[in-house]
């Protein structure tokens, strides 16, 4: 019985990707990686790789008492075949070397969440400004609701409950509608985790419908040079897929103590919707009246919801 080396490397590496994905799942670090809506994906991933974990196991031991060496005499030719017992070479390595990083950050590092330094790498205020321009140019015309008086409830007196709406990735395209449009009627907005793309994309292409509304928010302080000492963004990362796609948002925010507080410092705060400019553009900003200190949250990213479009 012969015991191949390389090919016990390549199942351990297997196991220890399997092991390291439901490991991710079940200390909860998988959402600071991945959208949620991909979860159930990496847990198929998870499954292959354990999968293919089992299947090279018996490549480990071989029970043949002889060497497949195969050689032409006539040709001068010799064929060696590679059983997982030739010698490792700097290509070799090279390739366990690749596999093995991922796995030992996995393993050994912790998630770490996205923070100011990031936001500021990625563009900070001049990609709030961007978003700004964006939303005013697109389409949200009140054509996309359906006809209604203000009192009109598109669900009737079954409206969508904030509270079984806050894990789901997907709504409807009338759900939406009707979101938008409660937005508008609101005095006091609450951005929650659940709604705030939808929100904040309304208020940023709307600005001037929202202004002198209250607003409850919260997000990590960010500041940039040539901010005044009372501003700082109240920002979140909006994740698609990944963390490698993950884009900042937020909202330019006045109050007397901003420059007493740090960056990367998490707060709830109340505060009002006014209008400013910054760098020439016109953007929503938050006069805010009351805020406070709060820890990092369990879920501190925030994540698009998909509209489902017809039946």
């Amino acid at each position: 019985m012969n015991f191949h080396f390389q090919q016990a490397i390549r199942a351990v590496i297997l196991f220890a990707f399997s092991a390291m994905i439901f490991n991710l799942h079940q200390t909860g670090e998988i959402t600071k990686l991945i959208n949620p809506k991909y979860e159930n994906l990496s847990k198929t991933v998870a499954i292959l790789f354990f999968i293919l974990f089992v299947v090279q196991l018996t490549r480990i031991f071989s029970f043949s008492t002889k060497d497949h060496h195969h050689c032409h005499h006539t040709g001068h030719h010799c064929c060696h075949h590679d059983h997982g017992n030739s010698p490792f070479n700097t290509k070799k390595l090279f390739s366990y070397l690749i596999l093995i990083i991922p796995l030992a950050t996995g393993f050994f590092i912790p998630a770490k969440t996205l923070d100011a330094s990031i936001a500021e790498k990625k563009g900070g205020m001049m990609i709030l400004s961007k978003q700004t321009q964006a939303a005013e140019t697109e389409d949200f015309t009140e054509a996309a609701i359906p006809n209604q008086s203000a009192g009109d409830n598109l669900y009737g007196d079954h409206a969508p409950d904030p509270n079984l709406m806050e894990e789901r990735q997907e709504i409807p395209e009338e759900e939406y509608d009707h979101l938008k449009k409660e937005l508008s009627q609101k005095q006091t907005i609450h951005m929650t985790n659940h709604i705030y793309t939808i929100y904040y994309d309304d208020i940023n292409s709307n600005a001037s419908k929202y202004k002198g509304k209250k607003i409850q928010l919260t997000g990590f302080v960010l500041k940039e040079k040539g901010f005044k000492q009372n501003q700082l963004v109240l920002s979140r990362f909006l994740i698609t897929h990944c963390i490698a796609d993950a884009s900042i948002i937020g909202f330019l925010s006045e109050l007397p103590e901003a420059q007493n507080i740090d960056e990367d410092t998490w707060i709830e705060a109340t505060g009002t919707i006014d209008i400013s400019t910054y760098n020439g553009e016109q953007l929503p900003i938050i006069k805010i009246a009351d805020w406070k200190k709060i820890e990092e949250p369990k879920k501190p990213y925030i994540y698009p919801i998909d509209i489902r479009v017809g039946l």
